[in-house]
């Protein structure tokens, strides 16, 4: 057993819902030093709420989280203790990271999904599949995807307030009668199947694909 471990979770990448098998398995390897995940705060509240995980939020530009995570990634390397590195995600832009960790000595775990590129999982000593997540899809949901994809411009999505005045001039449906009593929190709630930008008057919604396969 390696004595200190770190941990950084790609947030936009990797599911909440993998949050304790990471770092159960990261546990299990080492004494777990650093448990950091990283994105954008307004996209992804549920990785904000996991037990002992520090969240920390990139910002909102392209490949932010990606360039924060190897910075502090490499960072944590070079000048802390640090035995082996977890580095959760399925994108293959981490594969430069895992490499140069591993030529400074270090264990390299990537922890991913099914799609992870075999170039990313050769970089790392040693790779752990996610088990696939449950798809909890409804008949609301497969509603708003057909709302989505029939009024989507240019793959950037539909405005939140327009989905809903379909959805209730259309549909019939008032998302004050569930639970999450708005739109924002309905869609913020379930991130395996929609992405949002942050809040804002224009703010939009686009699903995705894999939440609905």
């Amino acid at each position: 057993m390696v004595r200190h471990v770190a941990v950084f979770v790609d947030g936009e990448n990797i599911s909440a819902s993998h949050a304790a098998f990471i770092r159960n398995h990261a546990q299990s390897v080492g004494g777990l030093d650093v448990l950091r995940v990283y994105g954008n705060a307004c996209k992804y509240p549920k990785w904000q709420d996991q037990p002992g995980y520090r969240f920390v939020h990139s910002g909102t530009g392209k490949n932010a989280t990606d360039l924060l995570l190897a910075i502090e990634a490499m960072e944590h390397a070079l000048t802390r203790p640090c035995d082996c590195v977890v580095i959760a995600s399925s994108d293959r832009d981490f594969t430069h990271l895992a490499q140069r960790l591993r030529e400074r000595g270090l264990t390299v775990i990537g922890i991913g999904e099914a799609k992870a590129p075999e170039v990313f999982r050769a970089a790392c000593t040693a790779f752990e599949e996610l088990a696939q997540s449950a798809r909890h899809t409804t008949a609301l949901d497969h509603k708003i995807r057909e709302v989505i994809e029939a009024n989507n411009s240019n793959g950037q999505g539909i405005p939140i307030g327009y989905l809903g005045g379909i959805m209730h001039s259309k549909q019939g449906i008032r998302i004050s009668t569930y639970p999450e009593r708005n739109w924002r929190n309905y869609l913020s709630n379930r991130t395996e199947l929609y992405d949002l930008d942050a809040r804002g008057p224009d703010a939009k919604v686009r699903f995705k694909p894999e939440g609905f396969a």
